[in-house]
């Protein structure tokens, strides 16, 4: 039933991304559905106002929205992984630099990917998906990066107070004490780097790997002959990231990141050879 569980979980995340992803073929839709991931952050915010604007309501003018907000992510980022290298414990902090890695080399090949695809297409409203494809990887890593440091920040130094009394220093250092999450300073962390099963063992995660696989398939079938290579350089550098990452996330975090590439490979298939 677990098991189950997840296997739904993941494919409503990535009927989630897939409609979330299709407005970015509306002029202002992209930032609605920005507004409903993550109202409360600030990026999405500015982006989703930007998106409004009557002098951004141009196909232009909503890809520079989106190229703005990613480099607001990629600053983030970048900030979160600075925290995780200072921060993290040493078996931790191996790994993501693996992880960040593999992703860069992911995004590199990527971008090669996505151009083949693209190049298959015509209107103005496929640029600005492409645009919104190469912003919503950098939204993902910068908010698992700054996710991370957040768990390995380490707790603000407790402020020394005189113990004028029995009552007053037990509640000082009951205080001292406790983190901002809830947690004992000295409770014992989530492991670093989790054990996880192969993926032919974890139920769920074989299910996702099936779906992306067919949509994998049917993009392959849709592209250019020569095009086959870079299809399959992207795909190897995703998988490369994927493993890496696995063991800082978990197997609900390697479903998570499985399912997030089932909505790219769904939406570029679909995208693949239209005229």
């Amino acid at each position: 039933m677990a098991t189950q569980g997840r296997i739904q979980a993941m494919r409503a995340a990535v009927a989630a991304l897939v409609v979330w992803a299709a407005g970015a073929s509306g002029l202002v839709g992209v930032g609605a559905a920005h507004a409903e991931v993550a109202a409360a952050d600030p990026i999405d915010v500015a982006m989703r106002q930007c998106l409004a604007r009557r002098d951004r309501s141009s196909p232009a003018g909503q890809i520079q929205c989106m190229g703005e907000a990613q480099q607001q992510w990629q600053a983030v980022m970048d900030g979160a992984y600075q925290r995780l290298l200072k921060d993290a414990p040493a078996d931790a902090k191996r790994g993501w630099q693996d992880s960040q890695r593999r992703w860069l080399t992911w995004r590199k090949d990527e971008v090669h990917l996505l151009k083949a695809v693209y190049d298959t297409t015509r209107g103005t409203s496929y640029a600005m998906s492409s645009a919104d494809l190469q912003l919503q990887p950098v939204r993902d890593r910068a908010l698992a990066l700054r996710g991370a440091a957040d768990r390995y920040a380490p707790p603000p130094a407790a402020v020394p107070v005189a113990a004028t009394s029995g009552a007053q220093g037990g509640s000082s250092a009951a205080q001292g004490g406790a983190r901002p999450n809830g947690k004992p300073a000295n409770a014992s962390r989530d492991p670093a780097v989790r054990r996880v099963r192969p993926c032919e063992q974890d139920a769920a995660c074989e299910h996702a790997l099936f779906d992306l696989n067919r949509y994998y398939q049917k993009l392959r079938r849709k592209m250019p002959a020569h095009s086959a290579a870079t299809l399959v350089r992207a795909q190897r550098a995703w998988v490369g990231f994927r493993d890496a990452t696995a063991p800082l996330v978990g197997e609900d975090g390697r479903v998570d990141l499985i399912g997030a590439r089932i909505a790219t490979m769904k939406r570029l298939s679909e995208t693949a050879g239209n005229k």
